[in-house]
Protein backbone atom coordinates (compact mmCIF):
# COMPACT_ATOMS: atom_id res chain seq x y z
CA UNK A 1 0.00 0.00 0.00
CA UNK A 2 1.47 3.68 -1.01
CA UNK A 3 2.27 5.87 2.08
CA UNK A 4 -0.83 8.37 0.53
CA UNK A 5 -3.39 5.27 0.81
CA UNK A 6 -1.98 4.82 4.53
CA UNK A 7 -2.61 8.91 5.36
CA UNK A 8 -5.94 8.43 3.59
CA UNK A 9 -6.92 5.65 5.68
CA UNK A 10 -5.50 6.89 9.03
CA UNK A 11 -7.03 10.42 8.21
CA UNK A 12 -10.55 8.52 7.43
CA UNK A 13 -10.35 6.83 10.65
CA UNK A 14 -9.36 9.91 12.87
CA UNK A 15 -12.02 11.42 11.78
CA UNK A 16 -14.40 8.59 11.89
CA UNK A 17 -12.95 8.69 15.71
CA UNK A 18 -14.17 12.09 15.57
CA UNK A 19 -17.47 11.77 14.92
CA UNK A 20 -18.61 9.28 17.14
CA UNK A 21 -17.16 11.27 20.46
CA UNK A 22 -18.65 14.13 19.16
CA UNK A 23 -21.99 12.04 18.79
CA UNK A 24 -21.50 11.21 22.87
CA UNK A 25 -23.01 13.88 24.56
CA UNK A 26 -23.25 13.41 28.08
CA UNK A 27 -26.94 12.50 29.00
CA UNK A 28 -29.33 12.78 32.31
CA UNK A 29 -30.00 8.85 32.82
CA UNK A 30 -30.07 8.97 37.23
CA UNK A 31 -33.32 8.58 38.82
CA UNK A 32 -33.80 11.71 40.90
CA UNK A 33 -35.08 9.53 43.16
CA UNK A 34 -33.29 7.01 43.87
CA UNK A 35 -29.77 9.60 43.63
CA UNK A 36 -30.53 13.10 44.05
CA UNK A 37 -27.37 14.46 44.04
CA UNK A 38 -26.02 12.55 41.64
CA UNK A 39 -28.99 13.41 39.45
CA UNK A 40 -28.17 16.92 39.88
CA UNK A 41 -24.54 16.21 39.50
CA UNK A 42 -25.22 14.44 35.89
CA UNK A 43 -28.14 17.22 35.15
CA UNK A 44 -25.32 20.14 35.90
CA UNK A 45 -22.59 18.21 33.56
CA UNK A 46 -24.83 17.89 30.76
CA UNK A 47 -25.91 21.72 31.12
CA UNK A 48 -21.95 22.54 30.87
CA UNK A 49 -21.60 20.58 27.89
CA UNK A 50 -24.37 22.39 26.15
CA UNK A 51 -22.80 25.18 27.31
CA UNK A 52 -18.89 24.78 25.69
CA UNK A 53 -20.74 23.51 22.48
CA UNK A 54 -22.30 26.65 22.21
CA UNK A 55 -19.00 28.73 23.09
CA UNK A 56 -17.21 26.35 20.43
CA UNK A 57 -19.98 27.57 17.99
CA UNK A 58 -19.31 31.20 18.81
CA UNK A 59 -15.92 31.23 18.32
CA UNK A 60 -16.14 28.94 14.90
CA UNK A 61 -14.61 26.09 16.57
CA UNK A 62 -11.44 27.72 16.69
CA UNK A 63 -10.13 26.60 20.52
CA UNK A 64 -7.61 24.66 19.79
CA UNK A 65 -8.91 21.75 20.57
CA UNK A 66 -9.34 22.90 24.57
CA UNK A 67 -13.39 22.85 24.30
CA UNK A 68 -13.51 19.90 22.40
CA UNK A 69 -10.90 18.18 25.28
CA UNK A 70 -13.27 19.72 27.48
CA UNK A 71 -16.61 17.88 26.38
CA UNK A 72 -14.59 14.41 26.30
CA UNK A 73 -14.24 15.12 29.97
CA UNK A 74 -17.64 15.58 30.42
CA UNK A 75 -18.82 12.34 28.96
CA UNK A 76 -15.73 10.18 31.38
CA UNK A 77 -17.57 12.02 34.19
CA UNK A 78 -21.04 11.54 32.71
CA UNK A 79 -20.19 7.86 32.77
CA UNK A 80 -19.00 8.25 36.62
CA UNK A 81 -21.84 9.30 37.90
CA UNK A 82 -24.07 6.44 36.20
CA UNK A 83 -20.86 3.67 37.46
CA UNK A 84 -21.21 5.56 40.93
CA UNK A 85 -25.22 5.85 40.93
CA UNK A 86 -25.15 1.56 39.53
CA UNK A 87 -22.91 0.82 42.51
CA UNK A 88 -25.25 2.46 44.82
CA UNK A 89 -28.10 0.85 43.47
CA UNK A 90 -26.27 -2.90 44.29
CA UNK A 91 -26.09 -2.38 48.27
Amino acid sequence: MSKRVQRSAVLMCLLLLGAVTVAQDPVVDIDKNLHPNLFEAQRLVVQANHFIAEAQKDNRYDMHGHAEKARQLLVDVNNELKAAAVTANRR
